[in-house]
């Protein structure tokens, strides 16, 4: 962790949307005006559900919030700690002075109108700016981000991601809704059928989008991208099991993935998940499906 001053954004930032996206510009522009490191201060997992003992679904991965954090955003350092007892009871003003301060070097601060910290939330937006006046640091409250007058929040987005809806929940993150993971070995039946896909698992705690047959895209380790139709769901017509799998067959491409790490856009959803008679009436669909991706990407180019 560097001990250089940084100034930081404060948040959970599930999806890294819009609305976290005026957070992080507004830090990468003062760290560059001061000279100083930009960085992120965020949780392992939603205090709420530590608080409260209820499982909270996630648009995405703590890997995945972070790679977006600095991917879009050119954030330098992502400061992200367990929310565990002792963090949950932290107060306010400790939270501020002895960590944020004290043990990262913040010499700015960047919230949302909506952010709430220390122990039992008690932490609010005008505290904040009251307790980095009152220290000698810079402050910035953002005001909430509105497209189409919906508010831009995890919560609305998440509603989108779990209804497959990714072209809407593209607009409010601002990138495609994202899953990066190594390719683990499958069964290696779309092989057999000439469509070879890769095998990705969904991390827990990490939301399912709704089962069905998406245009995506997948990134290489080397940057290489490539049109993919991916399905999600448990393969009725292989498979009667109930674990979820996304499975992406990359078009144009034939190269060993296997513990290789991808990353996988949702584009857009093209049809529900679907038992075949058989794996040749499969393979048919699937052969069709990727010609509704190559369309669909000829309107929207990678």
């Amino acid at each position: 962790m560097s001990d250089q001053p940084k100034v930081i954004a404060l948040g959970f930032f599930d999806g890294v949307h819009l609305g976290h996206g005026a957070l992080l510009r507004r830090t990468a522009e003062e760290a560059a005006r001061r000279g100083v490191e930009s960085a992120v201060f965020t949780f392992d997992r939603p205090p709420k559900e530590v608080v409260t003992g209820i499982p909270c679904p996630l648009i995405n991965s703590p890997e995945d919030r972070a790679d977006l954090v600095r991917r879009l955003y050119g954030i330098r350092e992502v400061i992200m700690v367990p929310f565990d007892r002792e963090m949950m009871t932290t107060s306010w003003e400790d939270f501020v002075t002895e960590l944020l301060v004290g043990r990262f070097h913040a010499v700015h601060l960047v919230a949302g109108h909506d952010h709430r910290f220390g122990h039992k939330n008690q932490g609010t937006p005008a505290l904040l700016a009251e307790k980095c006046a009152e220290l000698g640091l810079g402050c910035d409250i953002i005001p909430k981000v509105e497209l189409g007058g919906v508010t831009v929040s995890s919560t609305y987005i998440r509603t989108l991601v779990e209804a497959g809806e990714m072209e809407t929940a593209a607009r409010f993150l601002g990138h495609p809704h994202t899953l990066t993971q190594t390719v683990r070995h499958g069964r290696r039946i779309g092989r057999t059928i000439g469509v070879p896909t890769v095998n990705l698992a969904v991390p827990p705690h990490v939301l399912v989008p709704t089962h069905g047959v998406y245009a995506a895209r997948a990134v290489l380790e080397d940057g290489r991208r490539f049109a993919a139709v991916t399905n999600v769901g448990n393969r009725p017509t292989v498979h009667n099991g109930e674990d979820v799998t996304v499975e992406s067959w990359l078009l144009d491409f034939d190269e060993d993935l296997y513990d290789r790490t991808v990353r996988l856009e949702f584009l857009a959803h093209i049809r529900g998940e679907v038992r075949f008679p058989s794996l040749e009436a499969l393979k048919d669909q699937i052969t069709a499906d990727a010609q509704s991706v190559r369309s669909y990407l000829a309107s929207h180019p990678l």
